[in-house]
């Protein structure tokens, strides 16, 4: 039953791969030999002074496009192509000095060389390969053709169906027969194809080990220094709370009870107004304790571990909100707490500036890696560098070497993916 089950499955996916499998083919012939040609000729033409004006145009448009195929990668058939572009230095000028400065590190880039490799990959075996996955799915239909009695159509003497030539419905029925084995092998081996396709690509534009551990390395000492700054930024802000806060107020409370210790005999009704001030005065310290301590390490989180705690987060919320969480164990504290106040942040953007009235946060453990997943339905247009904190939140999770992915088009919906690399206890 499951058997016939799967079968049933694939026959319905057959319209699906090999649409899949035209998009890729016209997408690697057109797409890559026509990037692969503007290329080759902008780089060409730098020593003539036409290229510095025009490879950075043409670099990213292939960027584009191999940006494109690691998407389809990623959604299609599951194969994850990273992306080892080098960022450009934020203080890069404009006008025609900076599109020099551009071309210079483009082409000093590894990854730039690699999608230039990739492109005459693409469009030679890779064409192949999606070629032959939607050939399989769709040239058994001519022989279904030919044996409904069609082949009058395509010629009056005899027509060529692959080896069978059709000249009679006993023959048109035997294209029928053979159409059938073509189906069935595209059956079994189009989607195989798509992915040795897509595992191409991965081996064209993924970084070699030794290019991977070098920005490794890079990005690790890059999160280090930010998070040492993030540290001290907030041993700065905790310093800054107990000052103008709890310790004001205990200051306060202190003066208060001492001026009662001199009035205790002569005005004993002044001085039971000035301790329940006093009274007043420690509750409010401590309530701003409590909250200094949640903003440094929620109790909950320690306690019941990051689906609670989040859980408790969404309960503070104004707005409706709903969290799904399929975790198997615990992860280390630490991740815990990045994730946890990842998923504050991000829940805060979506109260002060998506004027969304419903979120929704999935936290899971997939494929090694902490995954949350917080969607509102707001007015979209949340970006990274926005002012809208999502920075910060790239930043403390580059400190574990995890990512973020914003999906955030206008008029919504804002969909703020993160994943941490780690496991479960």
């Amino acid at each position: 039953m499951s058997q016939l089950n799967a079968i049933r499955t694939r026959v319905r996916g057959v319209p699906r791969t090999a649409g899949r499998s035209i998009v890729l083919s016209f997408a690697s012939l057109a797409g890559s030999l026509t990037l692969f040609v503007w290329a080759v000729l902008s780089i060409a033409c730098v020593p003539l002074g036409i290229g510095l004006i025009t490879t950075p145009y043409v670099l990213n448009l292939t960027r584009r496009h191999a940006l494109r195929r690691r998407l389809l990668a990623a959604t299609w058939c599951g194969v994850r192509v990273p992306v080892p572009y080098r960022p450009f230095p934020g203080d890069l000028r404009t006008g025609v000095v900076g599109q020099v400065e551009r071309t210079s590190l483009m082409l000093k880039d590894p990854a730039t060389w690699r999608d230039l490799r990739w492109l005459m990959v693409d469009m030679t075996a890779g064409y192949l390969l999606v070629t032959l996955a939607a050939a399989l799915l769709i040239y058994p239909v001519e022989g279904f053709v030919l044996a409904a009695g069609l082949w009058r159509v395509f010629t009056d003497d005899r027509y060529w169906y692959g080896f069978v030539p059709v000249d009679s419905q006993a023959t048109g029925l035997a294209a029928a027969a053979l159409g059938v084995a073509i189906l069935a092998i595209g059956l079994l081996a189009s989607e195989p194809l798509l992915r040795v396709h897509f595992l191409l690509t991965r081996a064209m534009l993924a970084p070699s080990q030794e290019e991977e551990l070098v920005r490794r390395i890079d990005r690790l000492t890059e999160t280090r220094h930010e998070a040492v700054d993030t540290a001290a930024s907030e041993l700065r802000r905790i310093e800054r709370d107990l000052h103008d806060g709890a310790q004001a107020r205990l200051v306060a409370m202190g003066m208060n009870l001492g001026v009662v210790e001199a009035l205790i005999e002569k005005d004993p009704a002044q001085a039971k107004k000035l301790l329940a001030m006093a009274r007043e005065s420690s509750a409010e310290a401590l309530t701003e304790l409590r909250d200094l301590v949640r903003g440094i390490h929620p109790p909950v989180l320690a306690e019941r571990g990051l689906g609670d705690a989040v859980r408790a987060l969404a309960l503070r919320l104004p707005v409706e909100a709903e969290v799904l969480v399929e975790l198997g164990g615990r992860a280390d504290a630490a991740v815990e707490s990045a994730a946890y106040f990842a998923v504050s942040e991000s829940l805060t953007n979506v109260v002060k500036h998506s004027g969304a009235d419903r979120v929704q946060v999935d936290v899971r453990h997939v494929r090694g890696a902490l995954r949350v997943c917080v969607t509102d339905n707001g007015s979209g247009g949340a970006k990274v560098g926005g002012g809208s904190g999502l920075s910060g939140i790239e930043r403390r999770l580059g400190t574990f070497d995890g990512v973020m992915a914003v999906s955030s088009p206008a008029g919504g919906p804002t969909m703020v993916t993160m994943e941490i690399p780690c496991e479960l206890s």
